[in-house]
């Protein structure tokens, strides 16, 4: 059989599948044959269906997340490797990165700490963001650290990023000019979809039966951690805004927040106030 029909026959089994059928038969066609799908779609068209192919359609019948089949995912400017034990970055999550980028404008922030950094996504997004800055990231998950310190090495940042196994703040005593958080905030009894419920890991997921645990974590210690003239953006998921601005509420702290593209509101901006 050839490249095209196989990517054809996939794609009718995979419209049992939520996606888009054709293209993750296209792109998982091109990984299987190590090429970008462009390249394939003008020159491997009539090639030999490469062996792996069948074994990853069937990976994805089962809702195997294409982020993991595939091994990498885009986010800001950058590349990640992924895969099972690490929540997968969502493009909603580039919010806090364009929040950041406003608020320093022409400046830039020297020190950096994500917190709950997964396999690096939001730090690393940062830090190619501004190329002078140093960043702190870190992590309860082995597996994800584990991710983080290979796409640091692989990006040309593992010199500018510490990574860090510990719970939120513990043991942080200095401040940032940029704290980035994306917790998880997903209540306990949601109904997720079989790709993600199945599949990424719930410690990444579930906040709680409001969904709201980690922020009350965070709430009391995360105005310490923000320097002067700096911020911290956090992400919230739909209708949780009202609730965590209560939370994080302190005297001395403006908040402001931010929509993604969808037009949901899904990052509160903490600026320390003046003086």
């Amino acid at each position: 059989m050839k490249v095209r029909e196989a990517i054809a026959r996939a794609a009718e089994r995979l419209l049992a599948v939520p996606g888009v059928a054709r293209l993750d038969a296209e792109l998982l066609m091109a990984s299987a044959l190590g090429v970008k799908v462009g390249e394939m779609m003008l020159s491997h068209l009539d090639d030999p269906v490469p062996p792996a192919y069948g074994a990853l359609i069937e990976r994805r019948l089962s809702q195997e997340p294409m982020g993991y089949l595939l091994g990498r995912v885009g986010f800001w400017t950058i590349e990640l490797d992924i895969g099972p034990g690490v929540l997968i970055p969502r493009a909603d999550s580039e919010t806090l990165i364009e929040a950041a980028v406003a608020h320093f404008g022409d400046r830039a922030p020297r020190r950096i700490v994500d917190l709950g950094t997964g396999p690096g996504t939001l730090l690393l997004a940062a830090l190619s963001q501004w190329p002078e800055a140093k960043g702190l990231g870190i992590d309860a998950s082995p597996d994800a650290l584990a991710y983080a310190r290979a796409n640091a090495e692989r990006l040309g940042m593992a010199d500018r990023t510490e990574l860090r196994q510990g719970d939120w703040i513990d043991g942080i005593a200095e401040r940032f000019d940029l704290v980035l958080c994306n917790p998880p905030y997903v209540e306990d009894k949601a109904a997720l979809t079989p790709g993600v419920a199945d599949w990424e890991p719930a410690i990444a997921l579930y906040g709680g039966p409001d969904g709201l645990d980690a922020y009350r974590r965070l709430a009391p210690h995360l105005p310490r951690l923000i320097a002067p003239g700096g911020i911290a953006c956090v992400e919230i998921g739909a209708r949780q805004e009202q609730s965590v601005r209560t939370l994080f509420d302190p005297d001395g702290v403006t908040i402001t927040s931010r929509r993604d593209l969808n037009g949901m509101s899904r990052c509160l901006v903490l600026e320390a106030d003046p003086g």
